[in-house]
């Protein structure tokens, strides 16, 4: 993956209920282990979120609480050309022939901050929709669009 496919990649986290958003580095989105461990430097009482979007196609979300990662995979079909989300469907260990473009692994990943499986997943399911627009309003309804809009633009 060129460092260019990367859309952004951001960790995620709330420390004494306000969130904090900080840019990663892209070339963290390449590699599903380095993702994780750099998540663990963050500080969180709900545990930290990585988000990435990659090439305006699909996204992931990451949650790692302590020694817990909890992931999800906007479009189990970006495994086919796309090392980040094919080690994500390995984690979640999902059926990777599905022709559909479908969200697979923990979908209620956001649901005890404010986000509904049933949201996230209707989001996913809109062909309409970018990764990008998806992830500020995710963003939206956690509480930090504000800073995620600063660091995407």
């Amino acid at each position: 993956m060129a460092e260019d496919d990367v859309d952004f990649a951001v960790a995620a986290y709330r420390d004494d209920n306000r969130w904090h958003v900080v840019e990663l580095n892209p070339d963290i989105a390449e590699d599903l282990e380095e993702l994780s461990e750099a998540l663990a430097r963050f500080p969180s009482d709900v545990g930290v979120l990585g988000i990435v979007s990659v090439n305006d196609d699909f996204f992931v979300i990451l949650r790692r609480w302590g020694t817990e990662v909890r992931a999800m995979l906007s479009d189990v079909t970006a495994v086919e050309d796309w090392s980040l989300a094919a080690e994500v469907a390995e984690l979640l260990d999902v059926d990777t022939d599905d022709d559909e473009p479908l969200a697979v692994g923990d979908i209620a990943i956001l649901s005890d901050l404010g986000m509904s499986a049933a949201d996230l997943g209707g989001l996913c399911d809109d062909e309409d929709l970018y990764p990008e627009d998806i992830l500020m309003d995710v963003a939206g309804r956690l509480g930090f669009a504000a800073q995620l809009e600063a660091i995407i633009g």
